[in-house]
């Protein structure tokens, strides 16, 4: 069978364009759902608890103190062109500030596209699919593949194999499927998990068809609560995979993962952790400071942020399984402008936030690292680290 290399923009595009969230509309919102009525456009899936099974089928910157994102800028809804708070009129509508996901959310402690914890049947997604196009290709550049070869002997050797069973959690568009399902052989039916029914949408639209034999990966959609995953929910998994989500996580949910895993007996391939390290060119005395700040925003509301590899580490080998850690950084040059210049005003974002003493020094800082981004000349590493965990088969292998 044919492989297929569509993004969700790829298949946004043949269907006249990315589509804005559909959010919840608010008094004086000039915003509701933007999926096409007609065309050929599928509707994004409703939302509830029952599963979807399918076969896989297929701002700019400104100097200003705009450009630095604060909670109120990130928690409005998405506009027409994905930018949050976009509105039709006025001069300041045209500053676009951090694309949705891309900076702090309101909701301490929740990750915008996986339900962590219980929230009303009305709460709102928060990542824009603009935001996860973006960053799509340097996390497939960055994820581990020295990882690969483990976990492909491992799931080789799972007792009773007649396929794989993968369960994607918080997969968004669903790249990780795309990145990993055309390196894994044999047949493979994906479970994703968001708690956002249109990324679910994206994600089924735009799986891979086949696994690196040829042989069929199939797709099915779940909306899920990863704080109360169990080894019942992942009965007859194969692999659990997830990307850029422990650091989200605090200590007690990864905790629960852990043992989900083990109780299922299954692997877990979770890539693309923040380990709170970056670097830029031509180091500025405020680097430190935006970083440790940062950092302790990662933290907030008892989250993980920059130590939840250890944790995860120490949470899955108190269950017996083998653990293995590999780096995975962003390596952002010139070749990256977009998402470095998004990643920038969020990570600036989340500094001030965390410690709005920083604001003023921030705002020319960050006016000055966005000109050298737009030149070309400015080259980031995000250090991130991806973990394996190869927890012991309950079938005895």
């Amino acid at each position: 069978m044919r492989k297929t290399t569509a993004t969700p923009a790829d298949v946004a595009r043949r269907m006249g364009g990315i589509p804005a969230q559909p959010v919840r509309k608010e008094p004086g919102s000039m915003v509701e759902s933007l999926i096409p009525d007609g065309g050929s456009a599928p509707r994004a899936m409703a939302s509830g608890a029952e599963s979807v099974a399918q076969a896989a089928t297929s701002g700019t910157g400104s100097p200003a103190r705009a450009g630095i994102a604060d909670a109120a800028s990130l928690s409005q809804p998405t506009g027409p062109e994905g930018v949050p708070g976009a509105a039709a009129s006025g001069a300041d509508d045209a500053v676009l500030g951090v694309i949705a996901g891309a900076g702090p959310v309101s909701r301490t402690g929740e990750r915008p596209t996986v339900r962590l914890r219980d929230v009303g049947p009305d709460e709102q997604p928060r990542y824009a699919p603009e935001w996860l196009e973006l960053r799509e290709p340097a996390d497939a550049a960055a994820r581990s593949m020295e990882l690969l070869d483990p976990l492909r002997i491992r799931l080789a050797n799972l007792p009773g194999r007649g396929g794989l069973a993968i369960h994607d959690l918080g997969c968004g568009t669903g790249s990780m499927g795309r990145w990993l399902a055309p390196r894994l052989d044999g047949a493979q039916h994906w479970i994703l998990h968001d708690r956002d029914p249109y990324l679910l949408h994206f994600a089924a639209v735009a799986s891979p068809r086949a696994a690196a034999d040829g042989s069929r990966v199939t797709v099915e959609t779940r909306r899920g609560d990863v704080a109360r995953l169990t080894p019942d929910a992942l009965l007859g998994a194969s692999l659990v995979t997830a990307s850029a989500l422990l650091d989200v996580l605090t200590r007690e949910e990864v905790e629960t993962l852990a043992a989900a895993c083990a109780g299922a007996g299954c692997p877990a391939l979770l890539t693309l952790s923040v380990a709170g390290r970056v670097e830029l060119s031509a180091p500025d005395p405020l680097d430190d400071e935006i970083a440790a700040a940062f950092n302790d925003h990662q933290r907030r509301g008892g989250l993980l942020g920059p130590d939840s590899v250890t944790v995860a580490c120490e949470a899955f080998a108190a269950h017996g399984a083998t653990v293995k850690v590999h780096p995975s950084p962003w390596r952002l040059g010139p070749e990256n402008v977009g998402l470095t210049a998004q990643w920038l005003r969020g990570w600036v974002g989340a500094a001030v936030e965390e410690r709005p003493a920083l604001a003023e020094r921030a705002e020319a800082y960050l006016a000055a690292r966005l000109a050298a981004c737009a030149a070309g000349e400015l080259h980031v590493t995000v250090h991130h680290s991806d973990l394996l965990a190869l927890a012991r088969p309950t079938g005895g292998v």
